[in-house]
């Protein structure tokens, strides 16, 4: 199987050609900076290359519409015309809900409120709106957060605070979360690649249970060696310090906070169902345990 990939070094990129490459798959990767033209004589193109959400509200609102969604378009439209049989695109569930009430599936109602969940939606929609030639099948992947040995953001200052024996002073924020391992997800696009049958559509992709963030404090201390401290300081006191944080661009914002401390459990029996297994290769504790364990050995 010959496979296209945009994105390539970024983190998931050089994981998933890593396992694919064991998996007796062949893979380029396709750089959209520049000048570009998609090549025939590839089964699947996996497109990864986008605009990140930017946590610190410094990007303007046009970089995330310009990359995310209309580069998205173009290069949909040359897989049309190409013979790829498969057009496998990283959208998020950031494309359907900022917050979530329940448990997100992929009947959910989309109303993303931020430039990045905005521009990932308008490339789905148009995915969504074109006639595919007979034999071609496009898949939209939503994963939530991804994680993974090498990973950067929330998990590795997470570590850091623990690691330093520095207590943990949002305890008292009770909720649950949903993560993504990258071994899950390699798992699932293999097994997308190579089962023909597979119907195109909107997937979300998630570990099979979902972590709260004091459940994820502890299997850090647990990973580094160090003891986790948790304390349950008032929560209107916290929320008053990440508005500071606003305004004193601190390292703990109101985005962060919301990042750190809000639920957001995403269902992932779509992909379950349609390819008939009842669990990931790779339990949530598990792959929280060994990403932490990257950071410590680092």
């Amino acid at each position: 199987m010959n496979i296209l990939i945009t994105g390539i070094s970024g983190f998931v990129g050089q994981n998933l050609s890593e396992y694919l490459e064991k998996q007796n798959c062949f893979f380029s990767g396709l750089s959209l900076r520049n000048d570009w033209k998609l090549h025939d004589g590839f089964n699947a193109l996996i497109h990864l290359a986008g605009k990140a959400h930017d946590t610190a509200n410094t990007s303007a609102d046009e970089e995330y519409f310009k990359v995310n969604t209309e580069l998205t378009k173009k290069l949909f439209d040359e897989f049309v015309d190409s013979d790829i049989r498969d057009f496998i695109y990283f959208s998020s569930v950031k494309a359907t809900a900022d917050t979530v009430d329940g448990i997100l599936d992929e009947g959910h109602a989309s109303d993303p409120k931020t430039p990045y969940g905005k521009s990932k939606l308008l490339a789905e929609e148009y995915l969504l709106s074109k006639k595919l030639p007979e034999g071609k099948r496009f898949f939209i992947i939503r994963p939530c957060m991804i994680h993974g040995p090498g990973n950067k953001g929330n998990l590795n200052l997470l570590y850091k605070v623990v690691e330093k024996g520095v207590p943990w002073p949002l305890a008292a924020f009770d909720n649950k979360r949903s993560f993504l391992s990258i071994d899950n997800l390699n798992f699932l696009i293999h097994e997308i690649l190579k089962n023909k049958d597979i119907p195109s559509g909107i997937y979300n992709f998630a570990d099979d249970e979902s972590i709260s963030t004091n459940d994820l404090i502890k299997i850090i201390g647990k990973a580094s060696g160090r003891k986790s401290k948790l304390w349950r300081l008032p929560s209107a006191m916290i929320s008053s310090v990440a508005k500071l944080g606003d305004a004193l661009k601190l390292p703990l914002n109101s985005e962060r906070l919301k990042k750190l401390t809000e639920s957001y459990q995403v269902s992932n029996e779509k992909i379950k169902n349609t390819l008939h297994i009842k669990t990931l290769p790779v339990s949530a504790e598990e792959g929280l345990f060994k990403t932490i364990k990257s950071f410590k050995n680092k």
